[in-house]
């Protein structure tokens, strides 16, 4: 395996080493699991029997229970011994932090453990900076001991385990080698599979966990590639995004992480982290993994057309680090400019200005005055239409050739072309011109590469990618990876429709195919369309109140700039790393995500943690600006970056306090 995926061109499921957690087989090719993790107090044994059964019912086929001392530990027998006696058999999985003699307790009772390479034995206190080859390795062996029983334990009860790297929380020593690096994610955890192997233990699942969808995703690479390398096999894989926060940025963030991976054939077992009661969390997993699962006798993700196999010199690009493609620039699209947004509205019979509200433009008659958003569309496509009324100064329109010639404002109107119709016609702008490709749509495997020289030639053309194929993201990419290999550096703008029903759904495909490619750094703009928009009114996502959606122009916009947002790549709100509660955490959740969201959430760009413990919470709300930390009962702690800056604060000004910090380091500005 020369990178990470036998395939990058079509949808393949990478075969992972069999693996069992109880009566559930994991791995080699089984359907994808779902799991999540209950978020009530493990002492107290009667909610978490019943979270769990409503985690159970609602789908999920693991449940994960914190279990961060040893009195939690031995609780989960009676949790177990209730669950079975109700006729519920899903496999429990202990979730460990710090406490090697919680993990040898919980390996005994339940069918699976989790711990985390990173503070498992490692201290994390930043205390030693530099480490010797000789430290070095007398730190290894220290892991090996206090880690070994526990191995011994699981191979002698049958219990599985889970060895689950978080980049926010790794240990000093990997950091000083290795730095805060998808690398040092991977060796912290290979570290513990190299220990189990000498031991004869395989029956292992591994993770490589952050909130950053693009370091989450690069790490589950690099572990694939070393795996390989090393031991000539792969473990199962555990897909998920720390701390992705709730409504639709939660599900927007997690689909772009597990979703880029799933498209790949990665991953085994899936849990969405929302901050959100976990019930709620299994829904969205099903939609991610009902993408993959195809009826029997037929291929998931199976093309109409053919996809051409890799060039000889691979992608073009390196899959495991993130560079942005090259591109020359056209107006405002490409040459290193944030990638823009095109809002479709040409399935409003008449637009009129009000219209523009959806997508970020606000016109108030008595002012003459436009008000524009940091979530305002830089295009907007009307199709067979020009507008009768003036436009805001920083949007212009695409609109088919016919609709263009008439226009006479060219430089506010630009066309949009097929491939074909674009090298037959006549008139064209001498400023901008979109010319669509649909992705190898036939049987003839060449004929998406036929025109791209002649587009190529022109400096006015931004080339618009899609497909009709299943696997339209696998299309797509093999397009890109044509343009590097021919050094085209026209500037691209993904177009991406989704012929799905609910919101989730949608958020699902829109993160999934066009978030992996923006992941890999090779796009230049998004267009977002749905097939049947009129399916989209007043729903929400999941049934719950985050996302009302009156108008589907609205929610596409939005989840363009979200997509964006959660890529990295067009930053245009306060970015909020939540962690989605457990049994430790020491304030209401959901309650104060939402009250600091009200009060901060016109602070763009600004990223702010909001951790439930303080046994999590500091590792993992990772490269966050800020951080609002549960420190005990009733008590906060706020950080400044990876700095404490103010301890044991009381709840009642906590939010208050972080104001006042925010304030401190000119990261404030009062709303408008």
């Amino acid at each position: 395996m020369e990178f990470y995926s036998d395939s990058l061109t079509s949808y393949k499921r990478l075969i992972t080493r069999e693996v069992r957690i109880g009566d559930l087989v994991l791995g080699n090719g089984h359907p994808i699991r779902i799991q999540t993790m209950t978020t009530t107090d493990t002492m107290d044994v009667q909610a978490t029997v019943a979270q769990s059964i409503r985690c159970i019912e609602a789908g999920a086929e693991l449940v994960r229970i914190t279990a961060p001392s040893k009195k939690e530990a031995e609780q989960l027998q009676l949790i177990k011994d209730a669950l079975r006696s109700q006729g519920y058999t899903t496999p429990l999985v202990a979730d460990i932090h710090f406490t090697p003699n919680a993990a040898e307790i919980a390996a005994r009772i339940v069918e699976k453990v989790r711990v985390n390479p990173g503070n498992y034995v490692d201290k994390k206190k930043f205390e030693q900076i530099d480490y010797t080859d000789a430290e070095y390795a007398e730190e290894i062996e220290r892991i090996r001991d206090r880690f070994t029983p526990l191995v011994k334990i699981c191979k002698e009860y049958g219990t599985a385990m889970r060895i689950g790297t978080n980049h926010g929380s790794l240990s000093d020593r990997i950091m000083s080698r290795y730095g805060d690096t998808p690398i040092g994610m991977v060796e912290s955890a290979m570290e513990f599979l190299r220990i189990s192997r000498d031991q004869s233990y395989h029956n292992i699942i591994l993770s490589m966990k952050s909130s950053n969808p693009l370091v989450m995703v690069q790490a589950y690479r690099l572990l694939i590639q070393t795996m390989q390398n090393e031991f000539g096999e792969i473990y199962p894989l555990h897909l998920g995004v720390t701390e992705a926060g709730d409504g639709e940025d939660g599900r927007i963030k997690s689909a772009i992480g597990i979703g880029t991976l799933l498209e790949d054939g990665i991953g085994d077992t899936i849990r969405v982290s929302l901050t959100e009661d976990p019930e709620f969390e299994v829904p969205v997993c099903r939609d991610l993994v009902k993408r993959y699962q195809a009826a029997a006798g037929e291929l998931p993700l199976a093309t109409a057309g053919i996809v051409p196999a890799l060039a000889a010199g691979g992608p073009g690009y390196n899959p495991f680090e993130y560079k942005r493609r090259e591109s020359f620039p056209v107006d405002i699209i490409g040459g290193g400019q944030v990638p823009v947004v095109v809002a479709d509205l040409s399935g409003i019979g008449k637009i009129t200005a009000s219209d523009l509200v959806a997508i970020g433009y606000s016109y108030d008659p008595a002012t003459d005055k436009w008000t524009i958003g940091d979530a305002a569309a830089d295009f907007v496509f009307t199709g067979h239409q020009l507008l009768d009324f003036a436009l805001p100064g920083t949007l212009k329109v695409i609109c088919y050739p016919a609709a263009w010639v008439l226009a006479e404002d060219k430089e506010k109107y630009f066309p949009i072309y097929q491939d074909s119709g674009f090298v037959e016609a006549e008139n064209k702008s001498e400023r901008m011109n979109f010319v669509m490709v649909d992705c190898f749509n036939d049987e003839n495997p060449l004929h998406g590469f036929s025109r791209l020289e002649e587009l190529a030639a022109d400096s006015t053309v931004v080339i618009c990618l899609s497909s009709t194929n299943q696997n339209a993201m696998q299309s797509v990419r093999r397009m890109m990876m044509e343009l590097i290999h021919r050094r085209i550096q026209n500037p691209v703008v993904f177009i991406t429709d989704s012929k799905w029903t609910t919101v989730d759904e949608h958020l699902i495909h829109f993160a999934t195919e066009t978030g992996a490619l923006f992941l890999e750094g090779l796009g230049d703009g998004i267009c977002l369309g749905i097939s049947a928009p009129e399916s989209m009114k007043n729903m929400k996502v999941s049934g719950r109140t985050y996302l009302p959606v009156s108008n589907v122009y609205q929610f596409m916009n939005n989840t363009a700039f979200s997509i964006l947002q959660a890529t990295r790549t067009r930053i245009s709100k306060t970015e909020y790393i939540s962690c989605p509660s457990c049994g430790r955490t020491l304030f209401d959740l959901q309650e104060t995500t939402a009250k600091i969201r009200s009060v901060t959430n016109h602070l763009k760009g600004v990223k702010i943690a909001i951790m439930g413990c303080i046994v999590n919470g500091p590792g993992e709300m990772a490269d966050a600006d800020f951080g609002y930390v549960g420190s005990g009962p009733g008590k906060i702690t706020l950080y400044k970056g990876k700095e404490v800056v103010k301890r044991n604060v009381a709840s009642e000004v906590a939010v208050d306090e972080l104001i006042l910090l925010l304030k401190e380091n000119a990261a404030w500005i009062e709303p408008a």
